[in-house]
């Protein structure tokens, strides 16, 4: 992969993707800057090289047309704290305007641009928009490893007209997970969770290759448990799924490999905060009640073999942990990872958010910013952003 360590850039203008797709309040104001710091050892780089900066990226889903709502002007504001020089805002992402903006800027200065899905072209990759995209700068640098996924205009149709290189975080986010992917030190373990098993039918099938053993939880546990015949009462179950799930079992077990399933479960008869949560074995689940967590019992199984792990995945909670009475299994998870000696990378997402609230960052060897973008990759699909870049 090309690096932003690899080349001159004094006195260049750097075009740098980045992923400021920040979670806002109903005031504008910005609720969690993790992505905006992760980006900020690029940014910091680039301005102590000598170049200057003309940063882009996308925020919400404004459907290809300007919607204030959704501008980048709080995340310029805010990016001009964190890097205590002032960040300069473009009303557009494009145009003549924008152009001479970017063409007047001085070794450590930086711009930013307007959110580029303003613009309809910035989805469809549109080549006329990604050109327009690359007059604004000399080399192209892609930080956003959130986006990589997406075959966009300016996470990729911008590498077609300049010299494109790969930012420390994006550089950094590939190598953690083609590390934990390949690490050959078993046991290697993935540990997966979230709602539906259908986003991640390919990513399973991908995983039983490479890791040792699957602990699972959620609506994909409850999935799997079905597959197995267990009467699950009103919990998720994707019944389309359950050939394809009992598929995957089969598979784990012609390959020697295991798929921990939950023993007992955590269940109430509906989600809210006033819900009471029983605790039951898994052939105990009453016709009217769902299951809302892993038991005591699961919980206690999946800490031992965390503990013997050498190589943990871990992508989504195993319970609706929002609430209370419901978080104890994501909670237990969390602690056992960054307690064990075991190279740990979370991907992204609820399980991230789990670690941070935790204060358990420290303990983890990566955090994904991916989402999405961590997911594709780790099922073996090229990413376009990334691509890009090699």
């Amino acid at each position: 992969m090309r690096s932003v360590r690899d080349i001159d850039l004094k006195n260049k203008r750097i075009l740098m993707r980045v992923d400021f797709n920040v979670p806002m309040d109903d005031e504008g104001k910005i609720i969690d800057d993790i992505k905006m710091t992760a980006a900020l050892p690029t940014i910091d780089y680039v301005l102590e090289q000598g170049g200057s900066l003309v940063l882009m990226s996308h925020l919400g889903r404004p459907n290809g047309k300007p919607d204030q709502e959704f501008s980048l002007r709080a995340v310029a504001a805010h990016l001009g704290e964190l890097l205590q020089r002032p960040v300069t805002m473009a009303d557009d992402c494009v145009g003549p305007e924008v152009e001479k903006l970017a063409e007047s800027l001085q070794p450590g200065e930086v711009l930013m641009l307007e959110n580029v899905r303003f613009h309809p072209e910035e989805e469809k990759n549109d080549p006329e928009f990604s050109k327009a995209l690359a007059r604004l700068g000399e080399i192209y640098i892609n930080d956003a490893f959130g986006s990589a996924h997406r075959a966009h205009a300016s996470t990729a149709g911008v590498a077609a007209y300049l010299p494109a290189y790969a930012g420390l975080l994006l550089e950094k986010e590939v190598t953690m997970l083609k590390k934990v992917m390949n690490n050959p030190q078993s046991p290697r373990m993935a540990i997966l969770g979230g709602a539906k098993i259908k986003d991640k039918l390919g990513l399973i099938r991908n995983l039983l290759k490479k890791m040792d053993i699957l602990l699972v939880g959620g609506g994909i546990g409850s999935t799997f448990l079905c597959a197995k015949g267990v009467k699950v009462g009103k919990s998720i179950c994707e019944k389309d799924l359950l050939r394809e799930a009992r598929e995957l079992l089969d598979l784990a077990s012609m390959s020697g490999k295991i798929i921990l399933m939950p023993v007992d479960v955590v269940i109430a008869k509906e989600i809210s905060a006033k819900a009471t949560a029983k605790v039951v074995d898994i052939d105990s689940i009453p016709e009217d009640a769902m299951i809302l967590d892993i038991g005591p019992k699961t919980l206690n199984g999946y800490t031992m073999a965390i503990n013997r792990a050498k190589t943990i995945i871990w992508n989504g909670p195993v319970g609706v942990y929002e609430y209370p009475q419901f978080a104890s299994g994501t909670t237990g998870i969390a602690q056992a990872i960054a307690a064990s000696n075991a190279i740990s990378v979370i991907g992204g997402g609820d399980s991230a958010a789990a670690i941070n609230q935790l204060g358990l960052q420290d303990q983890i060897t990566h955090i994904s910013t991916g989402g999405g973008a961590t997911l594709e990759f780790l099922e073996g699909i090229e990413l376009p952003g990334v691509k890009s870049c090699e």
